[in-house]
């Protein structure tokens, strides 16, 4: 018998046991009508993301992505500027772009047309209170879980649970290489 909380779920070894616990699961997702798949294909496409991450940001948080978190190390800014390939994938994303930088890059960021605001970010290695935030005071009006931040640097995904956003891409897989 199992612990407390228990749901007698699949167990190793047990074959037609394992197979009716995922037709029973099979059958609690739903299966969403060919136009909406459609739909929500294009607006993958408009964010500049795959459907995979697309979709399961969707299925975590129950709502549509309407902004990206973008750090000045992912950004890859030098000499004031943003890396040019990456300024060209973010002129096509059809959602609000905000950058994260430190100290005087906030200004630099702020004179890129490619985003639409710039902030300060958190400190590296900030206190959970701090990164939160910071983090809020980028998205006035916006929710967290609508929000997904692109990262390169290792303290940058700490900044997720800080803000509650709704999911962390590491800059190589957002942006093309």
């Amino acid at each position: 018998m199992g612990m407390i909380g228990h749901n007698r779920g699949p167990q190793e070894g047990q074959g037609w046991h394992l197979h009716c616990w995922k037709r029973a699961r099979a059958d609690l997702l739903p299966t969403l009508p060919l136009e909406v798949v459609r739909l929500r294909v294009a607006r993958a496409q408009a964010l500049r993301l795959d459907y995979r991450t697309y979709a399961s940001v969707r299925a975590a948080t129950g709502h549509d992505v309407v902004a990206f978190l973008f750090s000045s190390n992912a950004l890859r800014v030098s000499s004031g500027r943003i890396a040019p390939l990456r300024a060209l994938h973010l002129t096509a994303v059809q959602a609000g772009r905000i950058g994260l930088a430190q100290g005087l890059a906030v200004a630099v960021l702020a004179e890129n047309p490619e985003l639409t605001s710039a902030h300060p970010a958190p400190a590296p290695f900030a206190p959970w209170g701090a990164a939160r935030a910071a983090i809020r005071a980028a998205l006035p009006g916006i929710s967290g879980d609508r929000v997904i931040l692109v990262g390169a640097a290792p303290w940058e995904k700490d900044w997720l649970s800080a803000g509650g956003l709704a999911a962390f891409l590491p800059e190589e897989r957002y942006f093309p290489a």
